[in-house]
């Protein structure tokens, strides 16, 4: 693998150009894709399930954000956790995007809804339950 930077004068590196990796094209760090943001105006949960509206944002939407409304729009209902997991991004990240694409309209989300009809506390076991539950009947 070999990386150029800006100016680097190396064998094949023409001047000027972006960050590159032979193998994987352009090399990204996640925080560019929220712009450096760390924090979600909305607290999301990982299992909180995104909705795409149909409402296409006013504003022009970078390649992270484009991807995510994609994943959104081609299910009834995407966990957080499997937006982040196809966008190969960490999950506080993808936080960030989606409350962007909140924000726009772009996007809708609901809290997750568990089997006994409860809901998700921070000191709550109903999330585990849940998902012993849900490994119990695949096994």
């Amino acid at each position: 693998m070999r990386v150029w930077a800006r100016g680097d004068r190396g064998a094949g590196a023409a001047r000027d150009t972006p960050w590159l990796d032979d193998s994987a094209g352009r090399v990204m760090r996640p925080y560019t894709a929220s712009g450096g943001r760390t924090r979600a105006a909305v607290h999301l949960d990982l299992l909180s399930l995104v909705t795409a509206t149909g409402v296409r944002p006013r504003v022009p939407l970078g390649a992270e954000h484009t991807l995510a409304l994609r994943i959104c729009a081609g299910a009834a209902g995407v966990t957080v956790a499997e937006v982040a997991g196809q966008l190969r991004l960490p999950a506080v990240v993808v936080k960030v995007l989606l409350c962007d694409l909140m924000q726009y309209g772009a996007v809708s989300v609901r809290a997750p809804r568990f089997p006994d009809g409860g809901s998700f506390a921070d000191d709550d076991q109903t999330l585990l339950r849940a998902v012993l539950d849900g490994l119990r009947r695949r096994l």
